[in-house]
């Protein structure tokens, strides 16, 4: 089932802000693939999303089951042939938001954070590297968070200066490092790689007093997803504009 058209993975794609970039990336005429744990919900999103006139298609993936990387990259080299764009979405906030809690972080909700935020990206996407070499131009995005940025958390009276969740926050910075890296392993090639700050959505994970629209809320990903060969390599982006590390 090989395509002209160009095909994008995206992890978490059932719900939230993945289903919202599936469904630009497919109005703009991308086959998409969303990966889910749950592959009833997958069909429930797929259901949905051809609605609006999007071909999309659930495929089993897990990220924190690393045993489903060869596996969706099997099928997405049979029906396929290659991978055009992976937006990296999937992640989890385990966190407690009232205060500072740095000093009591348990080692467990470190490894669960970074297992999925972190650790879970760089092993699906080196996975699927191959896939991404056969494309024409193939992009990265991976899903960061503005709290990843160790400038602003640095920097007396910026946006998030008070706004300290340990686990959470230092996977985004990891997250931003292995976007930086990688980048710069492949910058001969025509594969770029960008993290992106979504914002502050109005999703189960952006909890109460969320400012943005989920529609807004996918646009940096879409646009990092759809970049022209002159476009950003390396950077951290939201709605168009870089972000401090």
């Amino acid at each position: 089932m090989s395509t002209d058209k160009k095909v994008a993975l995206i992890t978490g794609g059932n719900k939230g802000i993945g289903l919202e970039t599936a469904r630009q990336l497919g109005k703009l005429g991308i086959t998409v693939l969303i990966g889910v744990r749950d592959e009833a919900k997958g069909e429930a999103a797929v259901a949905e999303l051809k609605k609006d006139g999007v071909e999309a298609r659930a495929v089993k993936l897990d990220v924190d089951n690393s045993a489903d990387y060869a596996a969706v990259a099997k099928l997405i080299e049979k029906d396929y042939g290659r991978l055009d764009i992976l937006i990296n979405n999937a992640g989890i906030f385990l966190d407690g938001r009232k205060a500072n809690e740095t000093s009591t972080t348990s080692k467990d909700i470190l490894q669960k954070t970074f297992d999925t935020n972190f650790f879970a990206v760089v092993g699906l996407t080196q996975a699927l590297l191959p896939l991404l070499k056969k494309s024409l131009g193939g992009r990265i995005v991976n899903l960061s968070s503005i709290l990843g940025s160790n400038t602003l958390h640095a920097t007396p009276g910026s946006f998030i200066y008070d706004a300290k969740t340990f686990a959470y926050d230092a996977s985004k910075s990891a997250l931003n490092a292995f976007t930086i890296h990688l980048a710069h392993e492949l910058k001969d090639t025509k594969i770029k790689v960008n993290s992106a700050h979504p914002g502050w959505v109005k999703t189960d994970m952006g909890g109460e007093g969320a400012q943005l629209d989920i529609v807004t809320g996918a646009k940096t990903s879409v646009e990092l997803a759809t970049l022209q060969d002159s476009g950003p390599n390396g950077e951290f982006l939201h709605l168009g504009k870089p972000l401090p590390w």
